[in-house]
């Protein structure tokens, strides 16, 4: 069907743009005149477009920041303004030109007569499903604007624990990679220099020393094969994660690992908590808000056990039965689950195990950091101690031979 660019004036005075889908000319005058609207130009849309730009199209959408500060705007605006106006609104006041599109192609799709959630399926990539279903709940029960502002808080909670997570890898990631071009500098270049000096050494080298010149002298003169082995392996890894047998087989691994798998186990409960909390709370069936949250899990042993969730609940059996059958969650999480649901306050009690859990979270985070920087600075300093002693060792043995 044609898509037709249109420039109308609302009943308010208001100029307004944007692009309509319609058989023909009159059949798109007709959409914008049910509306009221007075038509000041209408052309058909240009069908044609170069494969860069059609491709730049498809891979635009919204970053996960720019979609929570429009959910926030959007949650303040549709207080005091119609649905119309809000979306262009705050169109207009974006400075990025893809937000400007993707929100006008939304706000198009208002104007025609969809219902917001609706529209949000023209930008699918920017608004993911669990979005446009608490949406959808919300235009149905009459409470968009409340569960906009509970959709808000629920993106600004899920970017700050993003930031911690950023926040708490950055520093050790960066302090690894300097030790590691540190050491790597070493043995490049300053070792093979220092043992020139012993070239002419008739005695026997420490076995420490030669261990050390040998790594050195490889660094040096093969450090691409190093390099491109590195790189071969990543691309090898890469292939085999695709395939769904190997992926799930590692992410049980990476579960299994003493720490880091309960934090990550902790994170994903406390995600799927408060999302689920938010959900219900919003009036939407919980076999539903269970089925959205799998789209938002990467682990695969998490997502079979979220299947398997839905497909207990599906079948009449209680959400906190299935969280202690599928063994992947907090005790704490089916403790409140099966609270909640007893009581008949599953809301509440969801929000406060994502609570706890995150403050957990948050409190071993700063724990293992107060750790982790001494430990990678020790070791630092250990590979940098070794390669100074390999290199004092034969000059001590040489004045030890001289009598020095």
């Amino acid at each position: 069907m044609p898509e037709f660019a249109y420039q109308v004036i609302d009943p308010l005075g208001r100029d307004i743009k944007g692009k309509v889908h319609a058989a023909n000319d009159d059949a798109a005058r007709a959409v914008l005149a049910k509306k009221n609207f007075y038509v000041v130009k209408l052309n058909e849309a240009e069908a044609r477009r170069s494969v860069l730009s059609d491709l730049q199209r498809r891979r635009r959408r919204l970053s996960t920041k720019q979609l929570t500060l429009f959910t926030r705007q959007f949650s303040s605006l549709i207080q005091v303004s119609p649905l119309e106006e809000a979306i262009r609104t705050i169109s207009r006041q974006s400075e990025q030109a893809h937000v400007r599109d993707i929100l006008g192609n939304v706000h198009a799709g208002v104007v025609e007569g969809q219902r917001f959630s609706e529209a949000m399926r023209r930008e699918a990539s920017s608004f993911p499903a669990l979005y446009r279903a608490m949406i959808a709940a919300g235009e149905g029960a009459g409470t968009l604007s409340l569960i906009a502002e509970r959709l808000a808080a629920l993106l600004e909670r899920q970017a700050e624990m993003r930031g911690k997570i950023i926040g708490a890898l950055a520093y050790p990631a960066v302090l690894s990679l300097v030790a590691i071009l540190v050491v790597m500098g070493l043995m490049v270049s300053v070792v093979p220099r220092v043992v020139e000096q012993f070239d002419n050494v008739d005695q026997q080298l420490p076995l420490l020393t030669r261990i050390v010149i040998g790594m050195s002298a490889f660094l040096a003169s093969y450090w691409w094969v190093l390099l491109l082995a590195i790189i071969a392996f990543a691309v090898l890894f890469w292939r085999a994660l695709q395939q769904p047998a190997f992926r799930l087989y590692v992410d049980r691994k990476v579960l299994q690992i003493p720490v880091i798998g309960k934090l990550l186990r902790n994170l994903h409960a406390a995600r799927m908590a408060r999302t689920l909390s938010t959900m219900v709370a919003s009036r939407l069936p919980l076999l539903e808000g269970l089925r959205l949250t799998g789209g938002t899990i990467r682990n695969k042993l998490l997502l079979q056990a979220n299947d398997d969730i839905v497909e207990a609940v599906r079948s009449g059996g209680s959400l906190s039965g299935a969280m202690r059958a599928s063994g992947v969650f907090p005790p704490l999480l089916v403790y409140l689950t099966a609270s909640g649901e007893s009581a008949g306050q599953l809301e509440l009690m969801l929000e406060r195990a994502s609570e706890y859990l995150e403050r957990e979270f948050d409190n071993f985070t700063s724990a293992a950091l107060s750790l982790l920087e001494p430990l990678i600075i020790v070791a630092m300093g250990g590979v940098v101690a070794v390669i100074i002693l390999a290199i004092l060792l034969p000059i001590l043995q040489l004045q030890n031979l001289t009598g020095i």
